[in-house]
């Protein structure tokens, strides 16, 4: 699948309007015989097809036939870096997995290299299934960042991981300085932040990172409430995280605890008043749920790696009736089969049958842009907006649900970039 560019030529002025049997603009209801107008790789006007015909009869048309048009979709949560790998059998924890993955992106194998390999590939995959946008870990961001601005492709929030506790704490600046550095920043790679979780990270850290975030006006995520094991280590340092500092050998007794668990660990922190993108959040009491509502964060479920690893069941529908913000990602390759994002929309589908179509798909699209902070800019077909949009193939009348029930990729793709 190539992604095509909506922009006009420089100096073109003349609109193109893209005809479909279905437009799905996510901020309404879908139009049955729609369209959409793009002039300069921007949305110009959204609505049935003769009256965007009747409007722009300048416009250059485009006829899609049987498909439907939708807002480019949004991986709230992936690790391009790693997208060379498989998941393989899954493991006995997710401990042993961490492990596993050390060994497999040691440093011998020129962890640049193998970072920008597999962000190429990460790109492709993107633009195969329709991802237009990502939110994307990168923990070597000062190799990564000029690749994503290079290539052709997605736009994507690349968040530089920071990871500093215990006897490696020295490397909290050094490694903050190079995920909040702006140099490559552009109208594709914006920069963000993202202190990797509260087993890597001490409080120091964590207030240091919401700080620079906060001063710069940059995105931050992080890994929450991921494993069960997160509570035990924060309250008393013991449990699998503590073997797994054993396995590195750099621990020391001089990090701090914490005695409530991840989710209140990050409310007190202050992370939770700012909008940040808080990765899985698997394990949730009631109390944590109420708190979160409270709050600005948005949780990212990933639903195959969450089955990958054997986690009870998401309470991904209880945060959004308590009006918390809900997005998708497809996390890493390492424990997802690819970065079809289609198909965890489809897994969740399966889960819950009953939920309609359109709201999973917002899951993909305009929540996830919030996710990511973007939604000024992308996850619904608005006028103003950039013109990132994916066709598929739309046979039957429920398009949108039918996606989700057959194996089908999409027919096209486009990215906009701003032309001066």
């Amino acid at each position: 699948m190539t992604i095509l560019s909506t922009s006009n030529p420089p100096g073109e002025t003349v609109p193109r309007l893209l005809l479909s049997a279905w437009v799905a603009p996510m901020d309404r209801p879908l139009i049955r015989d729609g369209g959409v107008v793009i002039r300069r790789g921007r949305i110009v006007a959204v609505g049935t097809g003769s009256i965007l015909r009747r409007d722009h009869p300048a416009a250059t048309v485009e006829d899609l036939g049987q498909s439907i048009l939708l807002p480019g979709l949004v991986n709230a949560h992936a690790h391009l870096e790693l997208s060379l790998l498989k998941p393989g059998e899954a493991p006995a924890s997710f401990v042993e997995w961490v492990q596993d993955l050390m060994r497999r992106t040691a440093p011998e194998l020129d962890p640049a290299l193998f970072a920008r390999e597999g962000v190429a590939e990460g790109l492709k995959q993107c633009a195969r299934f329709g991802v237009t946008s990502v939110g994307d870990i990168s923990r070597q961001c000062e190799a990564t960042r000029p690749l994503l601005n290079a290539a052709a492709g997605a736009r994507v929030v690349s968040y530089g991981e920071v990871l500093a506790m215990a006897s490696r704490r020295n490397f909290l600046e050094p490694r903050l300085a190079a995920a909040a550095d702006a140099s490559q920043a552009s109208e594709r790679v914006r920069i963000g932040i993202s202190p990797h979780a509260p087993y890597s990270v001490e409080a120091h850290g964590y207030r240091r990172c919401l700080e620079v975030a906060r001063d710069h006006g940059l995105p931050l995520a992080t890994h929450l409430a991921e494993t069960p094991y997160e509570a035990e280590f924060l309250a008393s340092h013991a449990g699998p995280f503590r073997e797994l500092w054993r396995f590195l050998g750099a621990w020391d007794e001089d990090v701090p605890k914490f005695d409530g668990g991840p989710i209140r660990y990050a409310n007190a922190l202050g992370l939770l008043d700012f909008p940040a993108l808080l990765a899985h959040v698997n394990y949730c009491d009631d109390d944590e749920l109420a708190l979160l509502a409270r709050r600005q964060a948005s949780v990212v479920y990933c639903p195959r790696t969450h089955a990958y690893f054997g986690h009870p069941p998401h309470r991904w529908r209880e945060m959004l009736a308590a009006g918390i913000n809900v997005a998708l990602g497809t996390d890493s390759c390492a424990s997802s089969p690819d970065l079809n994002l289609v198909d965890d929309l489809r897994l969740v589908h399966r889960l819950a049958p009953d939920v309609a179509a359109e709201e999973i798909w917002k899951l993909a699209t305009l929540r996830a842009a919030v996710a990511i902070q973007m939604s000024g800019e992308i996850g619904s077909l608005t006028p103003g907006k950039r013109a990132d949009l994916v066709a598929f193939p739309a046979q039957g009348t429920n398009p949108l649900q039918d996606i989700l029930e057959i194996q089908i990729l999409p027919l096209r793709v486009w990215t906009a970039e701003e032309i001066a």
